[in-house]
């Protein structure tokens, strides 16, 4: 399997704002060394704080891949070369040269920015060590700093974490060797080059302290930081105390906060669950009174037990299990590794072995849920891809997983023992499946099973920090897999159609930063984490959207994805703490005594992407006449709004529901599964029925048959791509070679650099993968794509150098999009034999449902009005966005509306052509003679996103063949557009 890097909407955004941000070039400068070859090119306000720039991105967003793609633009744009990307860890530092250098990435930027390729030199510990007596520069410094913008090709990049960064062997100037002619220290020669500086994880580089002051020290003629958190500042005292986040303009150029990024789904939403705890047990906790870099004191009641360095939590309580010790430190850490401090909480019952299994068991069942699901795909299509699915286990010990002279220890037994009864289970259900999915996942599950029975088990792994340097064969393959091959384990197969049956990894914290797989979507914490960690730094390992087994990215419109996060008894508030940390990182703090100007900006800015002409003056009118606001912009205490009595700021928030749904979590984003809050929607049964004779018709599954033209069609196609018309898509794939040399002709030593191909090598495939991979990706067949193939080569003068990995993705890319967009109204429904039920509809009942899941009718909720036409009970109403959909659900309508409603997700599940399903967002019943008339709406915005007009085609198509049975379709972008299309339905004027 191959990742596929895609460009998705919010990167664009952020690379947009930093184009709009660059303050530019200096071409005006009279700086005598404004074209030394080995530095970049002169920037405007170089060296200014006020010209730096701030990207705010959550984690799990894709900060990495905007980053990259920015040395690329502003190299290709300005001809800048030489960046220097400062990270706080070894781990982060291993994450994004994994990326960088990934063959993934190299494909996709290649893509857009062609012949020019990212030189990556990391700088690691130990890469100074004295050899020989002599003490040299490592070989990637000297690279990075003597490399010269005469290679136009190349975009030179220095990776350094802050300790090796603040190292004494970065600012020494003691070495036998010099940089540049006469540069003797590290962090001088790097100042030469005139660098841009990215800072990754901003937080970590405060501004004053001394990891910042060595980014100084290199001299960056620009900064630009991207994190999702940001250092703060504090002035005044007591009272008069301000903290506010330290931006270089005051604000972030771009920001995509949390609130942004649960809300729109760019993450995915996240469980909290736990096993409960009897009471007397849970009762049973002891405080942190003090703790001291060498004594730690607990309280509990009145009593106070007093550990030094080295002694043992269970001579306290004998229920603090597993050998746990105070280390102390500056840190001050137990032996697990967890950070202490004054007013913790620890309750002993959560260190037993016990208590440990029952969270094993529940991850387990979370993890065979996901599995399941990813596996098969339901309602997804035939032979939607899988997804393969990991979970991860947070451990407090290495002992429990690793035992002595390499055995197991009792975490990793009790592990296997209860995953072989799980997948026992599993085996015994799926042993007589009939479908050919179903069949696939019993082999699948099989081979776990046969895999963890064996002498060297590949189910699961564990990374621990101990690990670096093991001479033990086995865990040297598990860390290379778990850190290096991100594909492999996103992968089924292997390339000899084996199964790859590794999807649980362990590790002690080592990676909670820095290490990312799309695909974790289980998470268990065997041990509590401390108050002092940010939560959704600890969830961020399982935020990122899923891949695919094609590589493909799913969006949480083509398949709904959710981490499951397990944790102890004791950070029961974890989904509390979590929402309000998330809600907190908006730039907006809503005052619920006073309408402020920014809760008022971001009313406007938000109403004005419907309506262009409101204003402030019109918001405050519109307050005023529903008597909201005193005239000092203060909330009333009482208001009456549609017969309900309410504050003022409640009263705001009906109003104009844009307020809270950018600054707060949508419902739902993060569940406690142990809360009783699992919200429903009651159904209206009575005015459902009324729907009764539509949905009979509605529940009947439809196939997609596709016009006898669509395989000449796709052969045309494919003709034309083979063509190449362009020469865009065949082409030449080969490593480049840079040549460098010292040259004292001129009598200075000076380095002259070229670049040239290799003369004889080219990158290239295997014909029979190539053939296999296009024809599976195409839907081809192979005798037609090996025609193809003959004549495109022999038109090529027989060179099959052309038979290489770019050209394949080329012809994949360009025919699956010409393809898609000739076909897209070349098929139609078939309905067959058989109903299927709904989120809405039992079809083995031929009944509605009682109720439904409150998130599937939309992730906001107002209060409103009774209305007896209403499908569901209400108030409150329930919707995804405030213009059109809140608004046609506020609106009266007229007697021949009998009934209306907002569909739930799912509802009717229309197939579409290009796999997944769709479903419309609205349906009203309009009495119409003796024959009632069904208009069923879907709702976008007026600024249609990519893809909304491929929707409308779908569901064009779909409801035209229920024409007949009355049914009417449009897509609406605004409640008035809607309340027309019933008044010309009512009048008969549309047929």
């Amino acid at each position: 399997m191959k990742i596929k890097l895609e460009t998705l909407q919010h990167q664009t955004d952020a690379l947009t704002a930093i184009d709009k941000s660059f303050p530019g070039m200096d071409t005006m400068s009279n700086d005598p060394n404004a074209n030394y070859i080995y530095a970049n090119p002169l920037i405007k306000y170089r060296y200014n704080d006020k010209a730096n720039i701030d990207i705010k991105m959550e984690t799990g967003t894709g900060k990495t891949y905007v980053y990259t793609r920015m040395m690329y633009e502003l190299h290709q744009k300005y001809g800048l070369f030489k960046f220097v990307i400062v990270v706080p860890s070894p781990s982060i530092k291993e994450g994004t040269r994994s990326f960088i250098t990934s063959d993934y990435a190299k494909q996709h930027f290649g893509e857009f920015y062609e012949n020019t390729r990212v030189q990556l030199n990391v700088i690691n510990a130990g890469d100074f060590s004295a050899r020989s007596g002599r003490r040299n520069f490592p070989a990637q410094l000297s690279e990075f700093v003597e490399a010269t913008r005469q290679n136009t090709n190349q975009i030179e990049v220095l990776l350094v974490n802050q300790g090796m960064l603040h190292s004494k062997s970065m600012h020494r100037d003691d070495y036998d060797q010099t940089l540049l002619g006469g540069e003797t220290s590290p962090i001088k020669a790097i100042a030469a080059t005139r660098p841009v500086v990215i800072i990754d994880e901003p937080q970590r580089f405060p501004r004053g302290k001394k990891f910042y002051e060595d980014i100084k020290a290199m001299k960056p003629q620009l900064i630009v930081r991207f994190g999702a958190t940001f250092p703060e500042t504090t002035s005044g005292r007591g009272k008069n105390k301000v903290t506010k986040t330290d931006y270089y303009r005051g604000e972030p150029q771009f920001n995509l906060d949390a609130v942004d990024s649960f809300n729109q789904g760019l993450v995915k939403g996240i469980d909290i669950d736990y096993p409960d705890m009897p009471k007397e047990q849970a009762s049973n906790l002891y405080k942190v009174k003090q703790v001291k870099a060498k004594e730690l004191i607990l309280s509990q009641g009145k009593k106070e037990y007093s550990l030094g360095v080295g002694e043992n939590l269970a001579d306290v309580d004998p229920g603090f299990q597993g050998d746990i010790t105070y280390a102390g430190g500056t840190d001050h850490e137990l032996s697990n590794g967890l950070a202490l401090a004054k007013d913790m909480k620890l309750i002993p019952g959560t260190s037993a072995q016990s208590y440990q299994k029952e969270i094993i068991l529940q991850a387990l069942d979370c993890h065979f849920k996901a599995e399941e699901e990813n596996f098969l795909r339901p309602n997804s299509g035939d032979n939607a891809p899988k997804i393969k699915t990991l979970s991860l286990f947070f451990i407090d010990s290495i002992s429990s997983f690793r035992g002595e002279n390499s055995s197991k220890g009792w975490l990793a037994k009790e592990f296997e023992r209860l995953l072989t009864e799980k997948l026992k289970r599993l085996i015994g259900r799926y042993e007589m499946a009939i479908d050919d999915r179903e069949k696939d996942y019993y082999s699948f599950l099989q081979a776990t099973l046969r895999s963890l029975q064996s002498e060297h088990q590949d189910v699961y792994a564990g990374y621990f920090s101990e690990d670096r340097g093991s001479s033990d064969a086995d865990i040297q393959a598990e860390v290379e897999d778990i850190l290096s091959n991100k594909e492999k384990m996103l992968s089924f197969k292997d390339k000899d159609g084996n199964w790859l049956t590794r999807r649980f990894l362990f590790s002690k914290w080592t990676l909670r930063e820095g290490w990312d797989n799309p695909n974790v979507f289980t998470i268990a914490k065997l041990r509590t984490s401390g108050s002092e960690i940010s939560k959704i730094q600890e969830v961020g390992r399982g935020l990122r959207l899923p891949v695919d087994e094609t590589g493909h990215r799913l969006n949480q419109d083509e398949w709904q994805s959710r981490l499951s996060f397990l944790i102890g008894y004791d950070e029961r508030d974890f989904a509390k703490k979590i929402r309000d940390e998330i809600n907190d990182d908006s730039p907006i703090k809503l005052n619920q005594e006073e309408l402020t100007d920014d809760m008022i900006k971001l009313i406007v800015e938000a109403k004005q992407k419907t309506d262009p002409k409101f204003d402030e003056d019109q918001l405050l009118d519109d307050l005023d006449d529903h008597n909201v606001l005193t005239r000092s912009n203060k909330f009333k205490d009482e208001v009456k709004l549609d017969g309900q009595t309410m504050s003022g700021y409640d009263a705001l928030c009906q109003l104009y529901p844009e307020l809270e749904q950018q600054t707060r979590i949508a419902q739902g984003k993060v569940r406690d599964k142990n809360s009783k809050d699992n919200t429903v929607v009651k159904l209206s049964k009575q005015n459902w029925q009324q729907l009764k004779n539509l949905w009979l018709q509605l529940a009947k599954r439809q196939m997609i048959r596709f016009d006898p033209s669509v395989n000449k069609d796709a052969e045309t196609v494919a003709w034309n791509v083979f063509n190449d018309s362009d020469n865009k898509i065949f082409v030449l794939q080969r490593p480049q070679m840079v040549h460098q040399e010292v040259d004292t002709t001129s009598g200075n030593a000076i380095v002259k650099e070229t670049q040239a191909d290799y003369s004889t090598e080219y990158l290239t495939m295997k014909y029979g993968k190539f053939l296999k991979i296009l024809a599976k990706q195409t839907d081809l067949s192979v005798n037609l794509l090996n025609s193809l193939m003959i004549k495109a080569i022999k038109r090529l003068r027989n060179n099959t150098n052309y038979i290489n990995e770019k050209t394949l993705w080329n012809l994949i890319r360009t025919f699956n999009n010409q393809f898609n967009e000739r076909i897209k109204t070349s098929y139609s429904y078939e309905p067959l034999k058989f109903s299927a039920s709904t989120s809405i509809y039992n079809a083995e009942k031929h009944e509605f449902v009682d109720s439904i899941p409150a998130s599937v009718l939309g992730v906001y909720q107002s209060n409103s009005t009774s209305d007896e036409k209403y499908l569901y009970d209400r108030p409150p109403l329930r919707y995804d966005s405030a213009d059109p959909e809140l608004k046609i659900l506020q609106r009266s309508y007229g007697p021949k509306i009998s009934v209306f409603g907002k569909l739930p997700k799912k509802a009717i599940k229309i197939p579409r052509f290009d796999n997944g399903t769709t479903t419309p967002d609205f349906i009203f019943k309009i009495e119409h003679g003796s024959k009632p008339i069904y208009l069923v709406i879907e709702t976008k915005a007026e600024n249609m996103r990519l893809g909304d007009e491929e929707i409308r085609i779908i569901q064009q198509k779909y409801f035209d063949h229920l024409k007949e049975s009355g049914v009417y379709y449009q897509m609406a972008t605004s409640e008035q557009e809607v309340h027309d299309l019933i008044n010309k339905l009512e009048n008969g004027e549309l047929n």
